[in-house]
C-alpha cells in the first residue's frame, strides 16, 4: 500500500536527521499525532503537508518518493 511505503520512507529519512517524531513535527509546524499517523501509513496526506515534510527533511518531493 502506497501510504505505508511512503510512511516508511518518511520515517527512514526522519531518523537520519536524528530527530524524534515530536521534535520533527514541531520543526515543521505539524501536530505530532498527525505526523505519527503519516509515518504509520494511516493518512491520505495532502500535498501541502508532503511539501512541509520534504522541506523539513531538506529533500525534494521527488527524493521523498524515491523507492516508494
Amino acid at each position: 500500500m502506497i501510504k505505508e511505503r511512503l510512511g516508511n520512507r518518511i520515517r527512514e529519512l526522519r531518523q537520519k536527521t536524528g530527530l524524534s517524531q515530536e521534535k520533527f513535527a514541531l520543526k515543521i509546524g505539524m501536530d505530532r499525532t498527525y505526523f505519527a499517523s503519516v509515518e504509520a501509513g494511516k493518512r491520505n496526506i495532502a500535498i501541502i503537508n508532503l511539501e512541509k515534510i520534504a522541506n523539513g527533511l531538506e529533500v525534494s518531493l521527488s527524493e521523498l518518493f524515491k523507492g516508494v
